[in-house]
């Protein structure tokens, strides 16, 4: 299995430390899936492994590596709403799905040194799933970071660094790391492997509802589980597993939004934007590494973006905590965000909704 540049098209082995091509494309997954089936999906194991059948694995090291991340229950919230509970799992979120995946990949190829930057999630997976593999880690975080997902990060035994400025800023310190020390980059953007994990939110879906509804809504930061749930999308579509491409609504924080404005402009690359003070922190990302590919599948399949209001936030999670839903502030912008598109487009039934991260994260 090789990497391949989505800029210049050069290839690599999966096992290279570099962490983008030479050209500064990064790197997408020389993989194809076999045709997806309900049938044959591996019902011995209780993990997001049991759809490995169709993830781009090599060897066993995920057998080591598993917290058993995924098989999280959908609820129904109310007559319109369904929620994806993805913050039950090990690290009190989503992202596990992803990292669960990329430190079986560093485990399998000798890594033994990692880095990563996060604004708190992505680094409390990776600092647990480098944990379980035995491998070294260090994550860098921007000031303003939740002190409970820092202290989580340490627990784990992992070197938390904060960064003063914008997540950002704090992405370029990380990678100037990279550069000069050479460390393997295990970053939940560039790798491809992340997404092979997230693609199973949507095989999950599937199995669980026995049918996918007819509107997914995602939230849009850098795009971890957007892209690799429109992979799964794309391969279920293929394998003639669902009908057609259910509605998907892509969410941005109002005061983080550069794919957003980019979408209103026809544009295919991010807008530039001056990201400000925001509930919505795992979200705000001004310079989204793969915007190109987010842009390119909204456009594509017509996708939507809507806004976070910021004001209605805060609102969204008390409702949502009244029904029995504790979340922290990004996964209530979610909800917020459902509740805007229904202001713009009208009602929206049948609606999927991510609850990707835990109340007990935030610190207020």
């Amino acid at each position: 299995m090789n990497f391949v540049c989505g800029k210049c098209g050069k290839t690599a082995p999966v096992s290279t430390r570099e962490p983008k091509c030479p050209c500064g494309g990064l790197w997408k997954l020389d993989f194809t899936p076999s045709k997806f089936s309900l049938d044959d999906i591996c019902r011995d194991e209780w993990s997001i492994f049991r759809y490995r059948k169709w993830m781009a694995l090599e060897g066993e090291s995920w057998r080591d590596v598993s917290l058993g991340e995924g098989m999280t229950p959908i609820v129904r919230l109310d007559e319109d709403v369904l929620l994806k509970m993805d913050y039950y799992m090990p690290t009190l979120s989503f992202k596990d799905r992803g990292a669960a995946v990329l430190m079986a990949h560093c485990k399998s190829i000798g890594v033994d040194y990692v880095v990563q930057d996060s604004s708190g999630n992505a680094g409390n997976s990776v600092a647990a799933y480098a944990a379980r593999a035995g491998i070294r880690c260090e994550i860098f975080v921007p000031e303003g970071t939740s002190p409970k997902k820092i202290d989580m990060i340490r627990a784990h035994g992992a070197k938390c660094t904060v960064v003063p400025g914008s997540r950002d800023h704090c992405a370029d310190v990380c990678r100037e790391k990279v550069e000069k020390e050479g460390i393997y980059y295990a970053n939940h953007v560039y790798s491809p492997f992340f997404y092979e994990g997230t693609k199973t939110y949507i095989y999950e879906a599937l199995e669980q509802l026995g049918r996918l509804p007819e509107r997914i809504l995602i939230p849009v930061g850098n795009g971890t589980l957007f892209l690799g749930a429109l992979q799964a999308l794309e391969h279920l579509l293929e394998s003639g597993c669902i009908p057609q491409m259910p509605e998907i609504i892509a969410v941005q924080g109002e005061n983080c939004d550069p794919l957003l404005q980019a979408a209103l402009r026809g544009e295919d690359v991010p807008a530039d934007v001056t990201p400000r003070p925001t509930l919505a922190e795992g979200i705000a990302i001004g310079k989204p590494m793969r915007g190109r590919e987010i842009l390119a599948y909204a456009r594509k399949y017509g996708i939507r973006f809507v806004h976070a209001p910021e004001e209605g936030i805060l609102p969204a999670r008390a409702a949502l905590a009244k029904k029995g839903i504790y979340c922290e502030h990004t996964t209530a912008a979610n909800y917020a965000a459902y509740l805007q598109y229904c202001k713009e487009y009208g009602p929206s039934p049948d609606c999927l909704i991510t609850m990707c991260g835990a109340g007990l994260k935030s610190d207020h």
